[in-house]
């Protein structure tokens, strides 16, 4: 348990740190003189960065980023959700507790409503379970304290804040909702509802930090996501 405690905390301050290093060398680089293009490759890090920052939330809603003291588990989850989009960390947990308990049914505010089992469609049904005007509000407050009171310009804003935000909410739709969750067209085969990816566990961990060893993460959701593959191996090998 002192192992798990200490891992967990580790790679949560890792990440936090990750997203903020790589958010303000983002928005505090120049692009003049027609160099916008050279922001393109710094889009995809700090999504990444910024999808790692809600899989840290994610595992403090389990309790697995510190197991051994609620509050501080609590507390970086809570961190985490203000960060990435000032999501209410006891909201949040509420509902994806609800997701566990009857995955992919009428029940589940993450599944769609049976008229709305497209992507996009479906996409767009999600956020609206969680997204809600008062968050709206404050990012558009943020984003004029940012562009007024520290002087950032709107490119660096948008393309390097708003659109890696947006695109981390479509990487964990897509790898944490949508492939574990769509219905097979032979139906479910068991209680979780979940599909794993069959990925590598480098592309896993590129694609969502594992998050789609989805079926593994529902038959054991006190396992953090830095511990999914071994669980996973352990899962085949049998």
């Amino acid at each position: 348990m002192r192992l798990h405690t200490s891992r967990g905390l580790v790679a949560a301050l890792i990440i936090i740190l990750l997203w903020a290093v790589s958010l303000i060398t983002a928005l505090s680089l120049p692009f003049r003189g027609g160099l916008y293009f050279l922001a393109i490759p710094l889009v995809p890090i700090v999504m990444f960065f910024y999808t790692g920052l809600f899989i840290t939330s994610h595992d403090a809603m389990h309790g697995v980023v510190v197991p051994g003291n609620r509050r501080l588990n609590n507390l970086i989850g809570s961190l985490c959700s203000i960060a990435y989009a000032l999501f209410s960390f006891e909201r949040l947990k509420t509902e994806h507790w609800k997701h566990h308990r009857e995955p992919a049914s009428a029940h589940d505010p993450d599944y769609h409503d049976g008229t709305h089992k497209g992507f996009f469609r479906w996409y767009l049904r999600f956020l609206g379970r969680y997204i809600t005007w008062k968050q709206l509000l404050g990012m558009a407050i943020a984003f004029n304290v940012l562009k007024y009171g520290f002087g950032l310009s709107d490119f660096n804003l948008l393309a390097l804040w708003v659109l890696p935000n947006i695109l981390s909410t479509l990487q964990l739709f897509l790898f944490g909702t949508y492939l574990p969750h769509r219905e097979p067209e032979s139906g479910y085969d068991d209680s979780h509802h979940a599909r794993s990816s069959k990925y590598s566990e480098f592309i896993s961990f590129l694609t969502c930090y594992h998050f789609g060893y989805h079926h593994e993460h529902h038959q054991y959701p006190n396992v953090p996501w830095w511990h999914l593959p071994s669980v996973r191996r352990e899962v085949m090998a049998q």
